[in-house]
């Protein structure tokens, strides 16, 4: 079992109806991948449970709170890689009941962030996602579904809209006593709110390229994000995407064109977008292992700005930094974790 960093007992594991109990670990101590594989292969499969039982469905009520800066993190969150799951039937072909779900995705290496998320908000179980190294949040009781739309309800960008309304119509018609509304798509200006943050932690990539020939060094500093032209429902993600590119002084690019899912790419292109971004994320940081790779990348930023990467050694500096940036990373810390958000 994993002993997390910065994570205060008030983390609790319920299974089931088992007695709880509690780890704690200092946000000093440091997170590497070996720890990350001992706890990937002898965790249990049901990490945390904590689902209100479907027949306590009373004081159930819809308090809007959309205004929160976690909650603003959490929409682009679930936007860049969740799922609002509502049933179409009642019923399985089994006869097993359906019920819907907001489901958050976490690579391996962010089980921190998914156990700091499911701290605060206090509801849904975190499971080991069969044949991939990710975990799942999974919030799928009344109480922590309506929790979740009052966060998410009016910060909304994305087409993933509809989807909300679904789950919206679904538990209205269930309980008509909640008159949950479903507000419009948020357009206000991407600096207002943490909404980016929260999905650029799920989708962005920050990446540094060095190019060494015998007449000269180069170094650029790149960001990017990549989605699907069309989600699964066939709605079309080009306008969200542009609002983004506009912001970082960009544009959006078709990619892939060829392939089955076909892709748009929004990269900055200059040192004034990366300086937009850079200043977006000093006021609304990341907390995922993403933070560390942004600290690496604003490092070698900073050289650029400077002028220092011309120079041999500052240049062997950035090489050494980006051969640890991303997916070559070995080596995590998570004191940024202690500055998270607070629902409360």
């Amino acid at each position: 079992w994993l002993i997390l960093p910065a994570l205060n007992p008030a983390i609790c594991w319920e299974l089931c109806h088992l007695k709880n109990f509690n780890d704690t670990q200092s946000a000093g101590n440091l997170l590497d991948l070996n720890l990350l594989r001992i706890f990937r292969d002898y965790t249990p499969e049901l990490i945390c449970c904590n689902i209100l039982p479907f027949s306590q469905v009373n004081n159930l009520k819809y308090k809007d709170l959309s205004n929160f800066k976690f909650s603003s993190y959490l929409t682009g969150l679930i936007e860049g890689d969740g799922s609002i799951i509502t049933p179409k039937t009642e019923r399985s072909v089994k006869g097993r009941i359906n019920y819907p779900s907001i489901q958050f995705v976490f690579h391996l290496k962010d089980y921190p962030l998914a156990s700091m998320i499911q701290k605060e908000i206090k509801v849904g179980s975190l499971t080991r996602k069969k044949g991939a190294n990710a975990y799942v949040l999974t919030i799928n009781s009344y109480k922590g579904l309506i929790l979740l739309i009052s966060m998410i309800n009016g910060n909304m960008r994305t087409p993933k809209i509809y989807s909300l309304y679904n789950l919206i119509d679904w538990l209205n018609f269930k309980f008509k006593e909640i008159n949950i509304p479903k507000k419009p798509l948020n357009n206000s200006s991407l600096d207002s709110n943490a909404w980016l943050s929260g999905f650029i932690e799920a989708e962005g990539l920050f990446s540094v390229r060095t190019t060494i020939t015998s007449k000269y060094s180069k170094v650029e500093c790149k960001f990017e994000l990549s989605q699907r032209q069309h989600d699964h429902k066939g709605n079309n993600n080009l306008d969200f995407l542009e609002f983004i590119a506009k912001f970082l002084l960009s544009s959006v690019k078709a990619i892939r064109v060829n392939k089955p899912n076909p892709e748009y790419r929004v990269r900055t292109t200059s040192l004034n977008s990366n300086l937009i971004l850079e200043n977006y994320l000093n006021t609304f940081p990341l907390f995922g292992s993403k933070y560390l790779d942004f600290e690496d990348w604003f490092k070698v930023l900073d050289k650029f700005k400077s002028g220092k990467f011309k120079h041999k050694s500052k240049f062997e500096e950035i090489i050494l930094i980006k051969s640890s940036m991303n997916n070559a990373r070995t080596f995590f810390t998570w004191d940024h974790l202690s500055k998270f958000y607070n629902l409360d």
